[in-house]
């Protein structure tokens, strides 16, 4: 019989040594007994998701399932539109976005408003935006995601154009592939035209306009005189990132392996993507990123183990507490995932009341990216992974950590190869 397959991308999970763990990472620090019963079972590797390069999310997803971001890529803007509802376009813009906190519109202070700001909060102020401000020569609507997350969608009769840089400082494209920067002048930049179309310049134009704007509504709506009164970051400018003017033209996973695929994930960028792939997007709550996010998300993936061949799960956590160097935040976050989410996982697939079709899944566990806390953002680290089940055999490896990978069964594989490995295996 087939075996069945769970890819579990947990974001930003990989990490640098930490001095206060003794040298070991937050991943290698934290008491995972069902992930270590995976390592002990399988084998391991390390995976260099896109070489050289500190993907953001976007580019590493699409790079985990297999496609080639250098051809695959247009954007981050549509995909984050497409997983939060956008119905997506010719000739729209979209861009990823963040509720930020400036003293004045220009000099930052966080970028995602002290991370405290709530997504009944987001929507109030998105709702706010999109009543009274008014764009000169085209129309807009921005939506609110999850938290500080948002998306900006804008169109016109006229052309518009992607090849304009970020207003978010902490990212850069790079021959065409969106890059983490390591450090970064703490001010919301001006958009620019990166060539010298019309489409370009106006684009350009159009996003300035709408951040001046964007922030004289917000910095006296009564959500940031509460947030300040309470002593929080008032959440009064829009940064924008990965300006995108078409979708990718991605293949359907299931019609590509022949299995059918469901996506469980907490954020819209991977719904996005999975529904571009041709996956069956499993509705969950908004997270709320701790422990109690597990009950419903472990009840959703064992329904759709019996419905679907293989699922890719994605779980948040570990990545928000990478960027902000909560390196103790980051272990307990990793050990709430294994308790809550691998232990009964495991739990029911090899019981003795286990039937054959769950007999023989195989556990793929990884990181879309690393996030160590020193940097308090991405790396372009290898990203440690493990396998497990079904014809996969026992290694030497014995605990899932960055330097038990490292001796892997499996060594260290490209990125883009990853996906076309384990469907082998299967």
């Amino acid at each position: 019989m087939a075996s069945k397959l769970i890819f579990v991308v947990m974001d930003g999970l990989a990490d640098r040594p930490i001095a206060e763990f003794g040298g070991k990472t937050p991943l290698e620090a934290a008491c995972t007994p069902a992930l270590d019963s995976l390592a002990a079972k399988g084998s391991g590797g390390m995976l260099r998701v896109i070489e050289g390069v500190a993907p953001e999310s976007d580019a590493a997803v699409l790079t985990l399932l297999g496609y080639d971001p250098h051809k695959y890529y247009t954007g981050r803007g549509p995909l984050e539109g497409v997983g939060t509802g956008v119905k997506f376009k010719p000739g729209m813009l979209a861009l990823r976005c963040n509720f930020a906190t400036t003293s004045d519109g220009r000099n930052l202070l966080d970028r995602r408003a002290g991370r405290t700001l709530t997504s009944r909060e987001a929507a109030s102020l998105a709702a706010a935006i999109n009543n009274k401000v008014r764009l000169a020569k085209a129309a807009f609507k921005f939506y609110a995601s999850v938290a500080h997350r948002g998306v900006l969608v804008i169109k016109d009769r006229k052309k518009l154009s992607a090849s304009i840089t970020n207003t978010d400082p902490a990212y850069e494209v790079r021959n065409g592939i969106p890059h983490a920067l390591s450090s970064f002048e703490k001010k919301v930049k001006l958009a620019a035209p990166l060539d010298s179309t019309a489409a370009a310049k106006r684009s350009a134009q159009l996003i300035n306009e709408f951040t001046e704007k964007a922030f004289a509504v917000m910095e006296k709506h009564p959500v940031n005189i509460r947030r300040s009164k309470r002593g929080l970051l008032p959440a009064n400018t829009v940064i924008c990132r990965d300006a995108g003017n078409k979708l990718p033209p991605l293949y359907n996973l299931s019609k590509k392996y022949g299995r059918k695929w469901a996506l469980l994930a907490d954020m819209p960028l991977e719904i996005g993507i999975g529904g571009l792939a041709g996956m069956e997007v499993v509705k969950l709550p908004l997270p709320t990123f701790t422990a109690s996010d597990y009950k419903v998300r472990i009840e959703k993936t064992l329904a759709a183990l019996k419905k679907f061949d293989c699922l890719y799960i994605h779980i948040k956590g570990p990545d928000l507490f990478g960027h902000d160097g909560d390196y103790n935040g980051k272990k307990q976050c990793i050990e709430e995932a294994d308790k809550f989410f691998f232990q009964p996982l495991l739990h029911d697939l090899f019981s003795k009341k286990v039937n054959q079709k769950t007999a023989n899944t195989v556990i793929v566990v990884t990181a879309d990216h690393a996030t160590p806390c020193g940097m308090k953002g991405h790396s372009a680290d290898p990203v440690p992974f493990i396998l497990s089940g079904g014809r996969i055999k026992s290694d030497f490896v014995e605990r899932f950590g960055e330097s038990y990978c490292r001796n892997g069964g499996f060594g260290t594989i490209k990125g883009n190869n990853f996906m076309n490995k384990v469907i082998s295996l299967l």
